[in-house]
């Protein structure tokens, strides 16, 4: 096999040098708020212009797992999550943290992706050829309706009921159809010269999750909470370990949703870990646990935004056509060393593409034994103050929104949805729905144009986007994906007046 007899050129001197060092850089780069893997990877493109194609490559490749990875770490621990493929890792994540689990939850993060990380890759080595033609099989509306299940999920993310989540995604839609019309060019609800650029998700994700948590920490701090501070356990890697690999049904739906999402262009690792993290609390027998420091929604959603990198490689190196948005840039860093993806990558330039690929299975390995170690030094970050620490997120939130497009109106955008998450939160609305409306909605609306004008050319727009097996299938998901949702919260209301009903009994008596 190609693989085992390049093998030895990963493991060589400088190329090994480069695995390390791109896998530590990585997991600070994404442990740091704001700094996406897409930004983290476009910001070393320039030092590969000087490297061999091959450790030009294996230094991005692994900077991009390595970055997915390492969001978790201030997601569990700060409740900011790292990267927009880290959000719904945060919502048990944090919870567990906050119960004394931190160090626990540390654990399932780098060794779920891990797992994931390695099914991803192994995809990639043996499924590229086959994989890759499967997802050119998703046009404009096979898009359109995978956007449209994601926006299904939204009713179940961080809201205090099924009605609320739906209403908070809706306003994430409208906030993402705010600028230009990216058919006809047109503006729309353009209220300030602001929002000429529209809002994209960096400051989104940073305003609505980073701003108000600056602000719940000055508020416990001026009550006198500010030292109040959840501990760091001591656990053995090994329990974490078992116990890990103990919950198959976790990480088999994050690993395969993980891998069909990174095989559809431009999906991304948020939609992996979200549709995951949804799917697997639908097929818990207690499903009320997750977001409250349930282990299983960690572990599916690292296994998913992780398995999701090697996947989304699939149709890049293959047809050229990118599965993710960071896939897109490291395509970016392949052409400029002169290669071009398709069959020829994989004979004329055969040690180039199986050293990379081999260098992306070890880098799971030290991925896990590097994040381990790592976690081990968090309980440090959760020591300090929490008036240092507000002052530090704010610092970090509009440094890391600045550096984006250099713009100050990203800055102003981000605090005034931060401000306005802060008051939402107080009513039962959360900021998972508004995010992912706000990813989905783009994805939607330009596929639906085009589908649009497709099926007009065709027989018609109904049924461009309502025949064809996957179309119906997705469909079907997305009436299932609404019915369960609701079907789910009439059951824990119930189950929750019984409750309350039982202890006005034993009051009574």
């Amino acid at each position: 096999m190609e693989l085992i007899q390049y093998l030895p050129q990963v493991l060589s001197g400088w190329n090994l040098t480069i695995l390390i060092a791109g896998t530590v850089v990585g997991l600070l780069l994404g442990a740091t708020p704001g700094l996406s893997p897409t930004m983290a990877v476009a910001l070393l493109i320039p030092f590969t212009f000087q490297m061999e194609a091959t450790s030009g490559l294996i230094l991005l490749g692994v900077l991009y797992t390595a970055t997915v990875a390492g969001g978790a770490v201030s997601a569990i621990l700060v409740n900011i999550p790292g990267a927009p493929a880290n959000i719904a890792t945060m919502l048990d994540g944090h919870p567990m943290a906050r119960n004394g689990r931190a160090t626990e939850a540390l654990h399932y993060c780098f060794i779920s992706s891990g797992v994931g990380g390695v099914i991803g890759v192994l995809v990639l080595i043996f499924f590229t050829p086959l994989l890759a033609g499967f997802a050119l099989r998703f046009g404009p509306s096979e898009l359109f309706w995978i956007a449209i299940l994601g926006i299904t999920v939204i009713g179940s993310l961080g809201s205090t009921s099924v009605l609320k989540g739906l209403l908070a995604g809706a306003v994430g839609v409208w906030i993402s159809l705010i600028g230009f019309n990216p058919v006809a060019g047109t503006e729309r609800f353009v209220f300030t010269e602001h929002l000429q650029g529209g809002v994209t998700i960096i400051p989104a994700l940073i305003g609505l999750f980073a701003i108000p948590q600056v602000f719940q920490m000055v508020e416990d701090s001026r009550r006198g909470r500010g030292k109040e501070a959840f501990g760091m356990e001591q656990r053995p890697v090994w329990t974490s370990v078992v116990y890990n690999l103990s919950k198959v049904r976790a990480l088999s739906i994050g690993s395969i949703v993980g891998t069909l999402v990174g095989l559809i262009p431009g999906a991304g690792g948020q939609i992996a870990g979200l549709i995951a993290y949804d799917q697997n609390k639908k097929f818990s027998k207690n499903p009320e646990a997750f977001g409250k420091g349930e282990p299983e929604g960690v572990i599916t959603s690292e296994s998913a935004n992780n398995s999701m990198v090697g996947a989304s490689l699939v149709p890049m190196l293959s047809l050229g056509i990118p599965g993710s948005p960071t896939a897109a840039v490291l395509l970016g860093g392949l052409l400029i060393q002169g290669l071009f993806p398709g069959p020829d990558l994989f004979t004329q330039h055969a040690s180039v593409a199986w050293t990379f690929m081999g260098a992306l299975l070890v880098s799971q390995v030290l991925m896990v034994v590097f994040g381990l170690y790592i976690s081990r030094f968090s309980k440090y970050v959760i020591r300090i103050p929490k008036h240092h620490m507000a002052a530090a997120v704010a610092v970090l939130a509009v440094f890391g929104t600045y550096s984006v497009q250099n713009s100050v109106s990203d800055v102003m955008i981000m605090m005034t949805m931060g401000c306005a998450m802060y008051f939402a939160m107080r009513f039962g609305f959360g900021p998972g729905p508004v995010v992912l409306g706000i990813i989905l909605g783009p994805i939607a609306e330009t596929n639906f144009l085009q589908g649009q004008m497709l099926g007009q050319a065709m027989d018609g727009t109904f049924q461009y986007f309502f025949t064809g097996g996957i179309n119906i299938f997705l469909v079907a998901l997305c009436v299932l994906s609404i019915g369960y949702s609701i079907v789910a919260e009439f059951k824990v209301r119930s189950r929750q007046r019984g409750q309350s009903s039982g202890r006005t009994v034993e009051v009574k008596s």
